[in-house]
């Protein structure tokens, strides 16, 4: 017999849910099998779907063996911290990514991520125990493209975690903006709508009308900055923010409208890459998510309500701005 208590970090989520996290390593129809016939929640027996409270004992009936068997223990690989801090309170940490990090860890790259490093500096600062943590962990709430720099939104607890994800998620909660330098003269603002088709294969996207049946639909809005011009080519400054999330959209659909984002190989014009490959020794795309606006906080997180979080462009992109469209350029 083994008994769970739930505390705050696991309250707020189904029976199941938890207990497919718990016993990660237990196939699910062991899962619903335990709910049927070994579970119970503070005494009784609960449906799968029930909704978990701090405080709350479950009580599994079965062998140590057979716990030892389906509970592994997260493992957490320590990594140094290489991230600044935008903001943090008890609740939240915005993170500065710098370039050339990984916001999660992939196959090729399972220690030295974004994730790892802010898990690290909170059981540092002791505000993680993962001894003590029974399924949650601190998690970000968005993710950026391993090129491209800015910040990402963690949550330190699980209800500040339900609560950014739902915020990051649903319209009218927060505005994200970048900054990006574009080729050609972008002349007014762009307001895009389109639809987008992912080839998993060549790890790209297709650009679609809007009216196309295919496709998921993505919004960008650009606004032109500042305007400069190197070895007869123009280029924008370009304010974006990013409505919907899809993969690779700011890119693919600056590049559709024409207006394509330096050193980007996938989307980008040859030409202009030399060009900039030459001058600043840039091998990638220019994008940086420099601001998070918060229109409408939720729950935990009611409270930012209203704050704007900004973080400085990283020192190579700041050069090249300087460079194309003058030292008065404020970002």
């Amino acid at each position: 017999m083994v008994k769970i208590m739930i505390e705050d970090n696991e309250a707020g989520q189904r029976l199941d849910r938890f207990l497919k996290k718990y016993y990660n390593q237990a196939p699910l129809s062991a899962i619903y099998k335990m709910i049927r016939k070994d579970v119970k929640l503070n005494g009784k027996r609960a449906a799968q779907e029930t909704m978990l409270s701090a405080g709350d004992e479950i009580t599994v009936y079965i062998t140590d063996e057979q716990h030892e068997a389906f509970h592994r223990a997260k493992e957490i690989r320590r990594s140094r911290k290489s991230f600044r801090i935008a903001y943090e309170d008890e609740n939240i940490l915005i993170a500065e990514k710098p370039f050339g990090l990984l916001t999660h860890g992939d196959e090729h790259e399972k220690k030295n991520h974004l994730t790892n490093q802010v898990i690290s500096y909170l059981i540092d600062r002791g505000e993680y125990r993962p001894g003590q943590a029974k399924t949650f962990t601190p998690s970000p709430a968005n993710r950026l493209d391993r090129n491209t720099t800015g910040l990402v939104l963690f949550g330190k607890t699980a209800g500040a975690l339900r609560a950014a994800n739902r915020m990051i998620r649903e319209e009218g909660c927060v505005s994200k903006y970048y900054l990006t330098v574009v080729a050609g003269h972008m002349a007014e603002p762009l307001k895009l709508r389109d639809r987008m088709e992912k080839d998993s294969f060549r790890n790209t996207v297709r650009v679609l009308a809007e009216s196309a049946d295919a496709g998921k639909l993505m919004e960008t809005n650009a606004v032109p900055l500042a305007y400069g011009s190197l070895c007869g080519e123009e280029f924008t400054l370009v304010e974006v923010e990013l409505i919907t999330g899809r993969t690779h959209q700011i890119r693919a659909h600056l590049a559709k409208a024409g207006y394509p984002v330096i050193g980007d190989t996938k989307y980008g014009r040859r030409r202009v890459n030399e060009i900039v490959g030459r001058r600043y020794h840039l091998t990638t795309q220019l994008l940086h998510a420099y601001r998070l606006e918060f229109l409408r906080g939720e729950d935990e997180l009611a409270y930012l309500t209203g704050k704007t979080v900004k973080c400085m462009l990283p020192p190579d992109m700041a050069e090249i701005v300087r460079d194309l469209f003058g030292q008065e350029t404020d970002i």
